[in-house]
């Protein structure tokens, strides 16, 4: 970096100015017989070039010599003494100039030519690049030391052509595969008849990336600092050997772009410390950029099937599930017909026959719940609703109220004649007695005093492990590995 980037840029006045539609003319002129290799113009001959246009009809010669210089002032042309038409004394010291662009004007009309040129962000993705990129960074590596440095510089030319060419071109196609243009044409009907080739041509570049772009990245690390330094001071020899009539610069700066172009190169492939590379990124982006298309393709198929009906698929496959033999065969089919399915939540407690992993959904009950229709269709009222008679569900409710209490009243008795009970102690014991032994123990925990007192006046109090000791309850629906506490239950009188 220098002061340079700080500066104004002065040639782009023309760009801007008040009769930017003169300047840009004469400007285009010139560009046009640069490209002949006809560099040095006459204003009769740059008039006549700018009348040819047809856009400026008022146009005079005078206002030419003015625009002339004009454009000298701000260094887009270069004059020049032309006495050799002269035919008198007055006529040569009347001093008539010819002009040329200026390098720095040469290059910003190629730029405005090529905006101009410009529909959408074009590029490609071309996986011959990678692989060209790969058999030069192979040739370079097995250059010789004596090798003259027109060779080093042709096969460094030839592997940062291809670099960058590789690197602008990719960006700029998926680029406009993201435009919000693209995006419009993904989502008519009109794109299904491009979503295959699109596909295959993406599919064709990632494969290609694949098969050469990890080859690169284990072709770059064999360069050792010796062997890169080597290199570029060749490829430095022979860019400064090359005749240059301006200020050429220096073998410093030569050498520091070398090095920086050698290092944005190993970045995009290799990364740096604790990032992903940019080839990674590329890829990536490509794969999703498929999978975005893809869905779209079957969004618009989907729309197309919205108006068919589907009974006779349907029958089809419930025929199909009606054949198998066995429920297994039938969760396999709807498995590879359905998928998995949507996930919903549904209001209130989950009643579990048992807390066994090893039971499978299909294998436990189902739990009854009433949805009401979601429909904005307004129902007609069909008059008041008959209160239901709910006795039975009660009785049905008071008679395993009363049976739980039972049974919990029987295994206080039997705890109640032990006196103090051990998990580690215990036998094999049901489900229930599981259940209620857990309660008793987290009732007991939530308490600073770890006891507690049953509504018949039982009195339970937990004794924590020695040492933190633990044990397995092995119970009739699987074992449970928990602390060896010890209950001890005792009547209050």
């Amino acid at each position: 970096m220098n002061d340079s980037l700080l500066k104004p840029i002065l040639e782009t006045n023309y760009l801007n100015a008040q009769n930017v539609d003169r300047y840009r003319c004469l400007m285009r002129c010139f560009y046009e017989h640069h490209q002949r290799l006809q560099y040095w113009l006459r204003p009769e001959e740059v008039y006549r070039g700018v009348m040819a246009y047809g856009l400026l009809p008022n146009y005079t010669i005078e206002q030419c010599q003015q625009d002339l210089n004009q454009l000298v002032e701000w260094r887009n042309l270069v004059p020049q003494h032309d006495g050799g038409r002269s035919t008198t004394v007055e006529e040569y010291l009347r001093k008539k100039f010819r002009y040329m662009m200026t390098p720095y004007s040469v290059e910003i009309e190629r730029m405005v030519v090529g905006l101009e040129n410009i529909h959408g962000y074009g590029g490609s993705l071309e996986p011959s690049l990678f692989e060209n990129i790969a058999l030069t960074l192979q040739k370079i590596i097995e250059l010789p030391q004596d090798a003259p440095a027109a060779e080093a510089l042709l096969l460094w030319d030839e592997v940062y052509d291809n670099f960058v060419k590789l690197t602008e071109n990719a960006a700029d196609y998926i680029a406009s595969l993201q435009s919000s243009k693209t995006e419009e044409l993904m989502q008519t009907e009109a794109f299904l008849a491009y979503k295959n080739s699109v596909t295959d041509y993406l599919q064709g570049f990632v494969q290609g990336l694949q098969r050469h772009a990890y080859r690169i990245e284990g072709i770059l690390p064999q360069f050792d600092q010796k062997a890169q330094q080597n290199f570029l001071l060749k490829v430095q020899s022979a860019i400064l050997a090359r005749p240059q009539l301006d200020e050429p610069p220096t073998p410093e700066e030569v050498l520091q772009q070398l090095q920086d172009r050698w290092q944005s190169l190993k970045r995009w492939f290799l990364g740096e410390a604790g990032e992903n590379s940019d080839v990674y990124y590329l890829e990536q982006t490509t794969k999703n950029t498929i999978a975005r298309i893809v869905r779209s393709a079957l969004r618009i198929q989907e729309k197309r099937r919205w108006g068919i009906s589907r009974r006779r698929e349907l029958d089809y496959l419930g025929q199909w599930f009606y054949a198998l033999p066995t429920a297994s065969e039938a969760h396999r089919l709807a498995a590879y017909a359905f998928g998995l399915y949507r996930c919903r939540h549904f209001q209130g407690e989950d009643e579990k026959d048992t807390e066994s992993p090893d039971i499978s959904m299909w294998q436990s009950g189902p739990n009854i719940r009433s949805l009401r229709s979601r429909s904005r269709k307004r129902l007609r009222s069909s008059g008041p609703e008959p209160v239901q008679n709910q006795s039975h569900r009660q009785h049905k409710a008071k008679a395993e109220y009363l049976a739980h209490q039972r049974q919990q009243a029987a295994l206080l008795g039997k705890f109640i004649e032990r006196g103090a009970v051990t998990i580690s102690a215990l036998d094999t014991i049901p489900a229930l007695t599981r259940q209620q032994l857990l309660q008793w123990i987290g009732m007991c925990l939530a308490n600073k005093s770890r006891h507690m007192r049953t509504p018949e006046g039982i009195e339970i109090k937990l004794s924590l492990p020695a040492n933190g000791r633990r044990t397995v309850l092995h119970c009739e629906d699987g074992e449970l590995d928990m602390p060896d506490y010890t209950l001890t239950f005792k009547r209050k009188v």
